[in-house]
């Protein structure tokens, strides 16, 4: 091994070799390399690098080369490696659910042994220490991890009170305490178990294997991973598509629900395109690969998922870092009114007989002024409203997506691939004279079955669908910027534009036809016997106009951005309900930039919805990035800090209310969560709240916080 190339954001692992290697013996060595490095750097000690070795660091990748001669490089052969998964300790809220539990039993016991008077003193005492002993335990290894980096938490908070209402006697309330904040904490491991379950079911849609139809007609199954563009795949009914594709045969529905959160089946007949990771329900069909696994429209999504999920918001980074300052700021109050309760106000330090003594006192405002529910607030909610997107066929790229696009008014949206479908398709056939029909059809079809341009992919998913006839004409040539000629039988057929078939005598019968309106585009198609038209449009999406209107209704205004000709623009703009002064015709990609800078110094923040490459800078340019996922290009998604999964603009609606709903959900968490703080404190500092009414409130508002932002998942 020469040289490793590694980008963990596009989770990208390569080497270079020399000459003939053992690949399957060198990766699982490299992975041994990478699991010692990994153990190093958990035990914060870099990884030892031998000598000689050249680290080169890039803002994405990192390089390490062997020392080399300059002309080595040009005979490496590079290959990429699976990358290795992380494996992520996550705590199971079953077992946390257990442990609270059997403390609340033990909390229970030594109640009633205390109420009815059973057996000795100690006995009660026995029971509450084990109560104590159970719903500290996760606390315990969580405070001993932190105090091992010199840093204090919560978890070492809720223990110290614990222990210290056991001191002055207050064996009931330190059990309670525990009791709630392990309930609490199982109640957090629930959430966050529920808000992963909808990204995970979306991971395990992964397909491993599929079935390649060979050259000689049998059949092999493969791993998903070797699949290349230009193989056929065999897709049973009830198999998952492997990668995505287009159907070369037969007809049947597909569900899309784990990608695009679509409820019904899709209808798909040849020319349709399909997604891998969806469901094939009932008919066996064939389709040709269009990009391998790790290109594919569910592939972009999972990685914008794991990538999503180490993004935080603003407000939880502020809230992160609040929370760890703040414990130090609860120790220093509760030691300085200790003192003050003692020293200056002449309350017992320890003896509860004539009261509340200064130290339960001190552990009770230990107690409500511990930030849990105020940590929790913000992340729980972001982390719901993440699953909800992916589940529902959108995704947001982290928190900070999910408060910004709550603070939109603008919205500024592409034509193509946005407002319209984005792909051509075949709007009215003309015959000169009338009555052949199928003759132009089947004769363009049998031109364009070979090109991929967009004229003709129209042309052929309507050949298809009609069963159109191939004619098999050969000799095929292009004429840049007019058309396709070729030969039927030796005889001259062409396809093209107006100009290229207009000649001679033909051309009083082509002037004679009037010119396409503005949002069409045609084709003309000349043979010695046959002379006609096909008209092409982008179909508006019938979904734009209802949702334009509503985006109105909430406030927000909208503007179209395309590069389209302006008479273009204007008549898709009309069609969709736009005010005329928002159509922006006629504009390149720094066109849409200046109008995204020009709306942005008005005062509005704007959210930029696209799908091309084109659409890649005023994307960056905006406030907010809406990308189509799953036809739109890599450098849209790349820039976008929403995707939505299916190109469907209704759901970038679904994504505002979304996030609306969520920015409400977070301020009513800071509400209670400070609300309860600031409360329970003054009653705390004046004497009249007892340790047990505080601890309830404490865990009772982290509880709170936690069901409030559940909500985000069960609404629809």
């Amino acid at each position: 091994m020469e040289a490793v190339r590694i980008n963990p954001e596009n989770r990208r692992l390569e080497i270079a070799t020399l000459g003939k290697v053992d690949i399957e013996a060198l990766e699982a060595a490299l992975r041994q390399a990478l699991a010692e490095v990994e153990a190093g750097l958990k035990e914060s000690k870099g990884p030892e690098i031998a000598s000689g070795i050249q680290v080169k660091r890039g803002p994405q990748e990192t390089v390490l080369e062997k020392p080399t001669c300059p002309t080595a490089p040009m005979l490496w052969q590079w290959r990429e490696l699976a990358w290795f998964e992380e494996t992520e300790e996550e705590e199971d809220w079953r077992e946390l659910a257990a442990y609270a539990g059997v403390c609340g039993v033990m909390l229970v016991l030594g109640y009633l042994i205390h109420k009815i008077d059973f057996g000795p003193a100690w006995l009660e005492r026995v029971f509450y220490g084990l109560s104590m002993l159970a719903g500290g335990r996760d606390a315990v290894e969580d405070a001993w991890h932190n105090l091992r980096r010199s840093k204090l938490d919560i978890h070492f908070l809720m223990l110290a009170v614990a222990a210290g209402a056991s001191l002055v006697g207050a064996w009931a309330e330190g059990a309670l305490l525990l009791f709630l904040f392990s309930a609490s904490g199982a109640m957090e491991a629930y959430a966050s178990h529920r808000t992963r379950g909808a990204i995970d079911s979306l991971l395990k849609a992964t397909p491993r294997h599929a079935i390649r139809l060979k050259a000689d007609g049998t059949e092999e199954d493969v791993p998903a991973e070797s699949l290349q563009p230009g193989d056929i795949l065999v897709v049973r009914p009830g198999d998952l598509f492997a990668v995505d594709g287009v159907l070369t045969e037969g007809e049947t529905a597909v569900d899309e629900a784990a990608l695009t959160g679509e409820s019904l089946p899709v209808a798909k007949s040849p020319g349709d395109e399909v997604f891998g990771g969806t469901i094939n329900t009932w008919g066996s069909v064939r389709a040709r690969v269009l990009r391998p696994l790790k290109q594919s429209a569910l592939q972009k999504i999972i990685d914008l998922i794991r990538n999503a999920q180490n993004r935080k918001a603003p407000a939880q980074r502020f809230t992160d870092r609040f929370g760890t300052g703040y414990t130090w700021v609860v120790l220093g109050s509760t030691t300085v009114m200790f003192f003050v309760w003692w020293a200056v106000m002449g309350i017992a330090p320890f003896d509860n007989t004539q009261g509340f003594s200064a130290f339960y006192r001190a552990m009770t405002l230990m107690v409500v002024m511990s930030p849990c529910a105020l940590v929790l607030s913000i992340p729980s909610a972001i982390l719901a409203a993440i699953a909800a997107g992916a589940r529902h066929g959108f995704l947001f790229r982290g928190g900070a997506a999910v408060e910004q696009l709550a603070e939109v008014d603008c919205v500024a949206l592409d034509k193509t691939g946005t407002l319209t479908s984005g792909e051509l398709e075949v709007g009215e056939i003309l015959s000169l004279p009338p009555g052949r029909e199928r003759d132009v059809a089947e004769l363009a079809y049998s031109m364009e079955v070979q090109a991929s341009h967009p004229i003709a992919r129209a042309i052929v998913r309507y050949g298809r669908k009609q069963g159109l006839k191939d004619l098999g004409v050969k000799d095929f040539e292009s004429h840049t910027g007019r058309g396709v000629s070729a030969r039927l039988d030796s005889e001259l057929c062409v396809i093209g534009r107006r100009e290229l078939v207009a000649q001679g005598s033909v051309a009083s019968l082509v002037d004679a036809v009037p010119l396409p309106e503005a949002a069409c585009s045609e084709i003309w198609v000349l043979k010695g016997d046959v002379l006609g038209r096909i008209l092409l449009r982008d179909r508006v999406r019938m979904e734009s106009k209802p949702v334009l209107a509503e985006l109105h209704k909430l406030g927000l205004r909208t503007v179209m951005l395309t590069g389209d000709r302006q008479e273009v623009a204007d008549q898709v703009g009309h069609e969709v309900g736009l005010d005329p002064a928002d159509i922006r015709g006629g504009l390149l990609p720094a066109g849409k930039v200046e109008v995204i800078q020009e709306l942005t110094r008005q005062g509005m923040k704007v959210a930029m919805v696209g799908d091309g490459i084109n659409d890649a800078p005023s994307l960056a340019a905006s406030h907010v990035a809406v990308g189509m996922g799953a036809r739109g290009s890599d450098a849209a998604v790349e820039q976008s800090d929403v995707v939505l999964m299916n190109d469907r603009i209704d759901l970038f609606l679904q994504a505002y209310r979304l996030s609306r709903r969520a920015r409400t959900i977070i301020r009513q968490n800071l509400v209670v969560a400070f609300g309860t703080v600031v409360l329970m404190a003054l009653g705390a500092l004046t004497g009249q709240v007892p340790l047990s009414i505080g601890v309830m409130a404490h865990e009772g508002s982290t509880v709170l916080v936690c069901l409030n932002s559940l909500r985000l998942l069960f609404r629809n």
